[in-house]
């Protein structure tokens, strides 16, 4: 019997991970000069995403999925702030695809503690 995370059947998880590729895919054409740069900040912050979604529904409470879910979410705004300097520059296109993928993980995000912060398990 193999123990499956929890982290698993969320759906911010799933589209986070769905995210970070896309990140990962859209940064692959920046300059040699941005690799430790925005390049890399950028796809820290993606990672960061579901990451957080996952440490805290790892954790077992749903104060602590909460908190982690709003630090995924403050992740979440970072990158759409590096998306728009990455766009400004010229360094990667920010595309619909994006952009929606964004607003979905963002709804998502703020689902997923709206449900923490009520009278509801894990």
């Amino acid at each position: 019997m193999s123990l499956k995370p929890k982290h698993y059947d969320l759906e911010a998880w799933k589209e986070a991970m769905r995210l970070a590729r896309q990140l990962y895919e859209a940064t692959q054409a920046m300059p040699e000069s941005e690799r430790f740069g925005l390049c890399l900040q950028m796809r820290r912050s993606a990672v960061s995403i579901a990451s957080n979604i996952a440490e805290g529904a790892g954790r077992g409470t749903k104060a602590e999925f909460r908190r982690y879910a709003q630090i995924a979410r403050g992740s979440l705004t970072e990158l759409d702030t590096q998306i728009w300097i990455a766009s400004d520059m010229k360094l990667i296109e920010r595309t619909p695809q994006i952009v929606d993928r964004l607003t979905l993980v963002f709804r998502l995000l703020n689902g997923l503690i709206s449900q923490k912060s009520a009278k509801s398990k894990l």
